[in-house]
């Protein structure tokens, strides 16, 4: 198996912090995703590997093993113990069980030469293939962003995603947050020789809507009201997401006054029937083409 350099296709440098990985995968994975490049296998391939390459980067723990034992690092607790074995027994280990390669098979190596020997034996890389005995290994985790609009974020819906050439028909439920990850079970790379299959883990990106802004539960928006309503009083019909509302506007209201409608937020996450508030923010528009005659009474109102 050819070396797998994750940071050359992130398009990072190996010193390169969590926000710069992070950063560069969203970017990535929006130029290659599957939804922007239909039938088109080379950015398929792209979109996977960048995902692989995430999945092991923005893991600190799997970034470690990574860096130290490269394509091998899912392996890398049984290289340590075949280290120390060999550390404690002056160069020479004899392994009649390791990580499922039992049933009387013996293993022996020497120095740094004998031990890589030993390791790519047994894991079906080197010249010792041969002594190689079955043993399953979980499969890969793959990792996917979907991205919704506030709107498809706020009802419960069914969506089919593309996943290495599989369609998957999941339900997203009402309320999920942006950079949420949900853990599809067993929807990741086949395990090999009878192990289990890898998981699928998928971020929300939740993409901003240009009427409400999301906090927490909350919707914030803004309605924008005339100077001669603010000052008299009347009414001001407003957008929520199950329809429109009128206001009542009291006399006087001043600019930049906040009104919060109960229940007229965002849903819950996997709390039915239960929502946070919106809250509508007043902003008070000064007219700027008076005629004469509105001027005279701006005047005169100044004046009392």
């Amino acid at each position: 198996m050819a070396f797998i350099d994750y940071y050359s296709i992130l398009g990072v440098q190996k010193n390169a912090s969590n926000d710069d990985i992070k950063k560069a995968y969203r970017k990535l994975a929006r130029k290659y995703h599957p939804d922007i490049n239909p039938n088109n296998d080379d950015a398929k391939l792209k979109f996977q590997q960048i995902n692989e390459a995430n999945e092991v980067l923005s893991d600190p723990d799997k970034r470690k093993k990574y860096d130290e034992y490269g394509e091998n690092w899912k392996h890398a607790e049984e290289f340590e113990k075949a280290k120390q074995q060999q550390s404690q027994n002056g160069g020479f280990a004899d392994y009649t069980d390791f990580g499922g390669f039992g049933g009387g098979a013996t293993y022996s190596f020497e120095g740094e030469g004998g031990f890589s020997d030993f390791f790519e034996s047994l894991f079906g890389q080197g010249r010792s293939s041969s002594k190689r005995r079955s043993g399953g290994f979980r499969g890969q985790d793959y990792t996917s962003e979907l991205h919704l609009n506030l709107r498809e974020a706020y009802e419960t819906h069914k969506r089919t995603l593309s996943i290495n050439g599989k369609n998957l028909r999941i339900t997203i439920p009402a309320g999920v947050s942006d950079g949420q990850v949900i853990k599809l079970a067993g929807q990741g790379a086949p395990g090999a020789n009878g192990g289990p299959n890898g998981d699928l883990y998928i971020t929300f990106i939740i993409n901003e809507d240009p009427l409400f802004k999301r906090v927490g539960d909350d919707l914030y928006s803004t309605a924008n009201l005339n100077l001669y309503t603010a000052i008299l009083g009347g009414e001001e019909t407003i957008d929520t997401y199950t329809g429109k509302v009128k206001l009542k506007v009291p006399a006087g209201t001043q600019n930049g006054t906040k009104v919060r409608l109960k229940g007229k937020g965002f849903p819950i996450y996997k709390q039915e029937g239960k929502y946070g508030d919106l809250i509508i923010t007043y902003s008070v528009k000064i007219p700027t083409d008076l005629t004469s005659e509105q001027k005279e009474l701006f005047e005169k109102l100044a004046k009392s």
